[in-house]
């Protein structure tokens, strides 16, 4: 089956660099709301089956739009929320921001039993997510989309799907309803494309990115 997976629209957290990961948290900008509707426009053709989307706000008024063009409902499921920040919850400095992003790439190079300052280790987060995975695959859809969260399906798409790794995944921001698309049968996964590009072998020169899901150097948050 293939998997469009989407990250959510811009958040007024997003806008100021927090790590934001509360349930239900924010919704979503005017810009993110417009976000929301030209990704559900890019989508509406294809021959989607289900929507999915976290038990976070700013998700499910993502999904909204797509859903609507697919006349589906939207299936909330808290497995595909975003990581939790746990001590670093709401901080925007280089340092803690550095401290999540690079807990999560930890992650992705297989690193699970790390654990997130004050919060969930990889495989408590791998593992909820990958549960609802297994529910969308047991669907018999022929493709599914589901929104969630940058540093999520960053480090799992880095974990999980063969022809990426941590140092792909880390290289390239997901930025705010950007898709990535993957085909596979549930166990062994594999991506066509990262924001509309096709997936090479080769990444990029690796960096970490901001909260927000976009560069972000030691001396500049702006």
């Amino acid at each position: 089956m293939r998997l469009f997976l989407i990250r959510h629209g811009q958040t007024p957290s997003n806008v100021i660099g927090a790590l934001d990961t509360s349930v239900p948290g924010p919704g979503l900008t005017a810009l993110g709301h417009e976000q929301a509707a030209a990704v559900g426009e890019l989508l509406a053709r294809e021959p989607i089956g289900a929507v999915y989307a976290s038990s976070q706000h700013r998700a499910q008024q993502t999904a909204a739009p797509l859903a609507g063009h697919r006349q589906l409902d939207i299936i909330v499921r808290d497995g595909l929320r975003e990581v939790a920040a746990g001590e670093l919850e709401m901080l925007t400095d280089w340092p803690s921001v550095h401290e999540y992003l690079e807990t999560c790439m930890a992650w992705a190079a297989g690193d699970l039993d790390l654990r997130m300052r004050g919060g969930e280790s990889g495989h408590e987060a791998f593992g909820r997510f990958d549960a609802v995975i297994e529910e969308i695959v047991g669907g018999g859809h022929e493709s599914a989309a589901l929104v969630s969260h940058g540093a999520m399906l960053r480090a799992w798409a880095g974990y999980a799907v063969r022809n990426l790794d941590v140092e792909f995944v880390t290289a390239r921001p997901l930025t705010n309803t950007g898709v990535v698309v993957i085909d596979g049968d549930g166990t062994h996964w594999h991506a066509e494309s990262w924001l509309g590009a096709a997936v090479t072998v080769e990444p990029d020169e690796a960096r970490f990115d901001g909260a927000a899901g976009e560069p972000l150097a030691p001396a500049s948050q702006g």
